[in-house]
Parts: structure tokens; C-alpha cells; sequence
């Protein structure tokens, strides 16, 4: 891959992860509700399905999927459900922190791994995602030189710059706000509004073809 070429990736990937969607909603959440540091583990997950996604498309199982209505329409569905029921059980989640703004106690924190799951669920089921590194891919990959290399620079420059702008921005971003989560108050607040916004993304994934 050439430095021109992987610029083009470098700035394409800076404009994919800065678009919000549910993965920066997850973020958010996880920076409000778990802690800055913590949050990191959603986005681990996060790339771990970015990766399964490129994989399926390098592997002609995307395409696949792209031109199959049946297999793109179920991932779609399921998709939603999984964000529906995200943005339900943040909304009925019982607050953690008492009402004497006391901060969360070390022993209620959600584990690495249901949110390195939870990440990774919330990017694995969406199907557009498939389509979209279908279109993407092609932009950057030159069927005349080796293969396995220029995967590895794609898959390592998206992850990174994803892992930086999730980390270093949305994350962070939702910092100033953390304040609020040390009341029962406005913990429901926040739940209530990320619980909305993950409902909403699961409402655009089935109503947007």
C-alpha cells in the first residue's frame, strides 16, 4: 500500500469513526456510567467486531449477505432488538449510587467482559456495517499485489484511529458529565436519555433501507 494511498485510508477512517451511531453511544455510556479508563473495554469489543467485519468481507461472505434480502434483512432485525434491549434495560436500570451523591462503589461496576460483549454485539449486528466495508474495501486494496499485507495496514489503521476517537473523544466528551452519575437523579437521566438514543439507532437501522 502506498503513503498516498493509506493517507486516503487514514482520512476516510477519521470520518467514519467521528460519524455517531450506536458504537459512540456505547462509548458514551460506558464513560458516564463506568468511568473514563473504563470505558476502554467497550471499545475493545467494538473492534473486535470491526475486525469480524472486515474478515466476513474479505472472506466473499458479505457479498453474500449484500445480495441476500432474507440473511440482510434477519441481521438487521436482530440488530435492533439488541439495541432495543439495551436502551430498555438502561432506561429500568436501578441507580447504583445513593442519593448522598456518594460515587460509585468499585464492587458495582460492570465486569471487562460483558463490556468487551456488550461492544461487541453492539458493532457485530449491523448488517449496513458489511455493506458498507463492501464499499469501502475495494477503495484501498490492489488485487495485483499481495493480499494478507494490505488487510493488515487496512485493519490496523481503522482500529487505531477508531480507538482514538472513541477513547480521545466521544469518551471523553461525556467526562464533564460524569458529576451527574454520582446522584440516583441524574443517573436515571442519563439512562434515560442513552436508553433513548440506543432505541432510536435501533428505529433508523429498521426504518432506513
Amino acid at each position: 500500500m502506498s503513503l498516498a494511498v493509506w493517507f486516503s485510508l487514514l482520512t476516510a477512517s477519521v470520518v467514519i469513526s467521528f460519524t455517531p451511531g450506536a458504537g459512540a453511544i456505547n462509548t458514551m455510556s460506558n464513560a458516564l456510567n463506568q468511568g473514563w479508563r473504563r470505558s476502554i473495554w467497550g471499545i475493545v469489543g467494538q473492534q473486535a467486531a470491526l475486525i469480524v467485519h472486515v474478515v466476513i468481507v474479505a472472506a466473499g461472505v458479505g457479498l453474500l449477505v449484500s445480495r441476500s434480502e432474507f440473511l440482510f434483512t434477519a441481521i438487521r432485525y436482530a440488530g435492533a432488538a439488541y439495541l432495543v434491549f439495551l436502551g430498555v434495560r438502561l432506561i429500568l436500570a436501578t441507580p447504583v449510587a445513593p442519593a448522598s451523591d456518594q460515587p460509585i462503589a468499585p464492587d458495582t461496576r460492570e465486569g471487562h467482559w460483558s463490556m468487551i460483549r456488550r461492544g461487541f454485539w453492539v458493532n457485530l449486528l449491523n448488517p449496513k456495517a458489511i455493506v458498507f466495508f463492501l464499499a469501502f474495501i475495494p477503495q484501498f486494496i490492489r488485487l495485483d499485489e499481495p493480499q494478507v499485507p494490505q488487510y493488515l495496514v487496512l485493519v490496523a489503521t481503522v482500529v487505531a484511529v477508531d480507538v482514538v476517537v472513541m477513547w480521545g473523544f466521544f469518551a471523553t466528551a461525556a467526562r464533564p458529565f460524569r458529576r451527574l452519575t454520582r446522584s440516583s437523579r441524574g443517573q436515571r437521566t442519563l439512562n434515560a436519555i442513552f436508553g433513548t438514543l440506543f432505541i432510536g439507532v435501533a428505529g433508523l437501522l429498521v426504518l432506513l433501507h
